[in-house]
């Protein structure tokens, strides 16, 4: 047995129920007041300390009681402040016609563009990643993802270009027709 467990037993024996009344004081409700004390009482016997008697153990726990206690509700209102941001934010509804758009012109793309274009935009690989990944060079990587890339933005009528850094491969979607400008002034 440590040297702190038979001063634990003591406390607990003799001094449980009249630390249990101080804590739900504090608390106002005997599930908490339970909850404080019992980690007030880890406190103040982890770490190997050790006390002479029970009446200085009894004096610790009861000083470490209200700062359990305290330290709890700060907890408590952090996690509140944070849970009331998160729900304050409307959550993200993705355009679904998009997605069914982009999802119907992926699987147009041959088997390995598609795996590139997959792995670059949805797993976010590098180019280099994406060539060890697949087994494949890095050029063909940057060629994959060229002509999918311009395929996608031909077929979705947008412009691809996610030229962002020396391991991405620049992509530019061919020229749209443009339309006849009428009743221009001269």
């Amino acid at each position: 047995m440590a040297n702190w467990e038979p001063v634990l037993e003591q406390v607990m024996r003799e001094r449980s129920a009249g630390l249990l009344a101080y804590a739900r004081l504090l608390t106002g409700s005997d599930t908490e007041a339970q909850d404080v004390l019992q980690d007030a009482l880890v406190k103040s016997f982890s770490k190997g300390r050790s006390f002479a008697n029970a009446n200085t153990a009894e004096a610790y726990v009861r000083r470490a009681i209200p700062t359990v206690f305290i330290d709890g509700l700060r907890k408590r209102k952090a996690a509140q402040r944070a849970h009331d941001q998160v729900v304050d934010v409307e959550p993200h509804q993705p355009d679904r016609a998009a997605v069914l758009d982009v999802r119907a012109a992926l699987t147009r793309l041959s088997p390995r563009e598609r795996a590139c274009m997959v792995l670059r935009f949805y797993d976010d690989l590098t180019v280099p990643a994406i060539s060890q990944q697949l087994g494949i060079a890095e050029g063909t990587v940057k060629r994959y993802l060229s002509d999918a890339s311009a395929r996608m933005a031909e077929e979705l009528d947008t412009v691809a270009d996610w030229s962002d850094g020396p391991t991405s491969a620049p992509v530019r979607a061919r020229a749209a027709a443009k339309p006849p400008i009428t009743g221009a002034v001269r």
